[in-house]
């Protein structure tokens, strides 16, 4: 299996050309539960993440009734990239002071985590985020309102 890092850039596009309107290859969530993290995926893969095929804990889309529930439930997402030693993305979680252009940052409430974000920069240690459900690019983390945070590094890709 090989290792490779993702094209931040190709994210980064992606995210701004999809951000205030939806990509038509992929089914709109926002009124089925939210559709954040269905367009992080979407970005991921835009960057060159390959789709995980795994049965019940990959990472994959091709509709809305075949697809991974990875791909579109903040939950699932982080299990999958936290604990991902096959191919698709993998990643860490590491301290808001950490994160930087491709990662993720999920927020939360008291009982459950609740909302991806794609970070797109970073100016004087503030993350600027691009989203879906709440569509936002170039949107500062400090505007948000969340009682819990947690941080995924992207750390790559691998593939076979």
């Amino acid at each position: 299996m090989t290792e490779y890092p993702l094209n931040i850039r190709a994210e980064k596009d992606y995210a701004h050309r999809w951000a205030f309107s939806h990509n038509p290859a992929y089914y709109n969530f926002e009124n089925i539960g939210g559709d954040c993290t269905n367009f992080i995926s979407q970005c991921l893969y835009a960057g060159g993440a390959v789709m995980n095929y795994t049965r019940d804990t990959g990472w994959y889309y091709h509709s809305l009734n075949d697809r991974a529930a990875a791909w579109t439930s903040v939950e699932y997402f982080y299990r999958f990239i936290i604990n991902n030693k096959g191919v698709g993305p993998f990643g860490a979680t590491v301290p808001l002071d950490e994160v930087g252009e491709g990662d993720v940052i999920q927020l939360g409430s008291e009982d459950r985590f609740y909302h991806s974000l794609l970070v797109i920069g970073v100016h004087s240690g503030v993350p600027f985020v691009a989203a879906h459900t709440y569509a936002a690019y170039d949107r500062p983390l400090t505007t948000y309102s969340y009682e819990r945070i947690r941080c995924i590094k992207i750390i790559g890709g691998r593939k076979t």
